[in-house]
């Protein structure tokens, strides 16, 4: 049984078809990528499995559990955590708050403050910021504060939203380190990424978006091979 599968998911948002019958998985330990130009419905594919747009056809299960007409706090209490495309932290809370406001199901404060810690250990600069207020910092603390967030869930999976966009190159290498300790520490994640040869490069497997459809699919270096894959995203031929 996979972690997480989508079976022939059709979500629209009016009228616009935005993923015309989406089907893939997500094996607990991987890293699965999804590539793609953009408005090729990969923010909707993690959209979708989060609960804050409803597929109008098919099944989005995880652990093998229906959860595409749950709503989006539930999912997120089964273990699904989403770092969203823009980071989408509260500018005019603190540093503090904010990792707070991401453990917002866990009652027991004793957790809370070991899972801010292990935050801390993972993002330094987060611990000297602290007091500091979201929205005065810096786009790459902000990327380390969106992801922090998330992990206060201690999610089963972790879906990642184009977490390189807008940074200098240092701290793009830098988040891709992350990722891949976190998935080395057991963490599954489900990575959009507008960067595809990175993202091909740390993922296990990926799958090709183009206007809502699945068109390749395969293990990561596989499709780093591939002639299409390489002309239309990875700048090459």
């Amino acid at each position: 049984m996979s972690l997480l599968e989508l079976r022939n998911v059709h979500t629209y948002y009016g009228h616009i078809h935005a993923l015309k019958g989406i089907s893939l998985t997500v094996e607990e330990g991987e890293i699965v990528t999804l590539i793609g130009s953009n408005g090729a419905g990969k923010t909707t594919t993690l959209r979708t499995i989060s609960g804050l747009v409803k597929p109008r056809q098919g099944e989005v299960l995880f652990q093998g559990r229906p959860i595409h007409r749950l709503p989006a706090h539930e999912i997120v209490a089964l273990g699904v955590g989403h770092v969203p495309e823009g980071r989408r932290i509260f500018p005019r809370l603190t540093v503090e708050e904010n990792l707070e406001i991401g453990a917002y199901l866990e009652n027991d404060r004793k957790v809370i403050q070991e899972r801010k810690e292990q935050v801390y250990q993972l993002f330094p600069r987060l611990y000297e910021r602290r007091q500091q207020k979201g929205g005065t910092l810096s786009g790459g603390e902000q990327q380390m504060l969106a992801i922090g967030r998330a992990l206060m869930q201690n999610p089963r999976i972790l879906l990642m939203d184009e977490p390189s966009m807008g940074l200098a190159p240092v701290l793009v290498d830098f988040i891709f380190e992350i990722i891949q300790k976190l998935n080395r520490e057991g963490r599954t994640i489900l990575l959009v990424e507008q960067n595809a040869r990175l993202a091909l490069q740390i993922a296990h497997r990926g799958y090709v978006l183009a206007t809502g459809e699945i068109i390749l699919f395969g293990p990561a270096k596989e499709l780093a091979e591939n002639p299409e894959v390489q002309k239309a995203y990875l700048g090459e031929g």
